[in-house]
């Protein structure tokens, strides 16, 4: 493991001296990159739960044939470079207002107000704020199957619930930056969520406030190299909480991954949601 690069590590679950879920430990431990495969003959979903929780990505159960495992390893290595492609590099860039980010790292437009929860706000000369999810947020989440816009017309509150996104049936609620009155929504996300997989910027704004107390709750957003440090601050605080989740998501806590969220049971999604998107 020290000397060598491999991509997978298959193992015996019942051995002597030492067993398949200590190899998949001591594996994990050296070389986190590496995916661990047991193999067993006594394959039940205790067992299988068991390995994961210690690093191991899959299980394959004995006996088998060669051309069996041959069919096996093709669709684990298919898994793997798609976790790889999705794997992000824990880098933000300032960019100007009319530029795309770098593909796999994370990037705020210049001029834009980031949140503590991680939604995005752009002022207007009028007074009004178009105000949508960050970069941070999109990613981890991935997919979008849906969003609960505002009524044009409500009046909201500065850190109570502004809109809501759907995945797979569940809801991750996002709150205002900043107190007023909604005054517009994007009607074309109402249709097309995709369009935020583009950029979850610019065009792709969710909705538009025009705020009464600007001056002082926006004091508590973020901008340029502040945002920078909030998106830094809890990619930190992103591994802390991958290293408690067993979720085949979060196989390698040392990497984010592009729809990390989505994979989670939902007692982790609603954790991950409060601790990242409910501030």
């Amino acid at each position: 493991m020290r000397t060598r690069d491999y991509d997978f590590v298959f193992t015996d679950l019942k051995m002597p001296g030492m067993s398949g879920t200590d190899v998949a430990k001591s594996v994990k431990h050296l070389r986190p990159d590496i995916d661990v495969v047991i193999v067993t003959g006594y394959a039940t979903v205790e067992s299988a739960v068991e390995c994961m929780k210690h690093g191991a990505t899959d299980y394959v159960e004995k006996p088998f044939t060669e051309d069996e495992l041959r069919v096996f390893v093709r669709h684990a290595l298919i898994r793997r470079e798609d976790r790889k492609q999705k794997q992000l590099k824990p880098r933000v860039h300032v960019v100007a207002s009319a530029e795309r980010g770098t593909a796999g790292e994370f990037y705020i437009p210049g001029g834009v107000l980031i949140s503590s929860g991680h939604c995005w706000a752009g002022l207007a000369d009028d007074g009004t704020a178009k105000i949508g999810i960050d970069d941070f947020a999109k990613k981890l989440l991935g997919h979008i199957d849906a969003i609960d816009f505002p009524e044009v017309g409500t009046q909201v509150r500065a850190g109570q619930p502004l809109f809501s996104i759907r995945q797979k049936g569940r809801r991750a609620d996002f709150n205002a930056p900043l107190s007023g009155k909604v005054v517009a929504i994007n009607a074309s996300l109402r249709t097309d969520c995709e369009e935020l997989d583009d950029s979850p910027y610019g065009k792709n704004w969710i909705c538009i406030v025009e705020g009464n107390n600007l001056d002082t709750e926006l004091a508590d957003s973020k901008i340029g190299k502040s945002a920078v440090a909030l998106f830094q601050e809890d990619f930190d605080r992103f591994r802390a909480f991958a290293r408690k989740t067993t979720d085949e998501a979060f196989v390698d806590p040392a990497s984010l991954c592009v729809g990390a969220f989505e994979n989670l049971d939902d007692s982790r999604w609603n954790s991950g949601v409060s601790e990242f998107f409910g501030r």
